[in-house]
């Protein structure tokens, strides 16, 4: 068993890598679910309930923190979009 140093990043920040493709993916999808996330819990009172709520449950109370939680419980997914060639694309008629 591999002894793990104690660190205050939970869940673990290579754990978090193995589910997406770059640092940069992690950013920006976690950012993006904890803005939702935070919108959530702002629009409680008012009954909208237009946005999905946390997927996990978490002792947390920060919308990242519980935003990693579910990327790690691999509740959150991302799609990259397709790139479209310079030189495919069709001209305009």
């Amino acid at each position: 068993m591999v002894d793990r140093r104690a660190s205050l990043m939970e869940p673990v920040l290579e754990e978090l890598l193995a589910t997406v493709d770059a640092k940069f993916t992690l950013v920006t999808v976690s950012a993006r679910r904890a803005r939702q996330i935070n919108s959530y819990f702002n629009q409680l009172g008012d009954g909208l309930g237009s946005i999905v709520p946390p997927q996990v449950t978490s002792v947390s109370r920060k919308p990242l923190s519980i935003a990693l939680e579910e990327i790690q419980a691999h509740k959150i997914t991302f799609e990259r979009p397709v790139a479209v060639a310079e030189g495919s694309q069709e001209p305009a008629a």
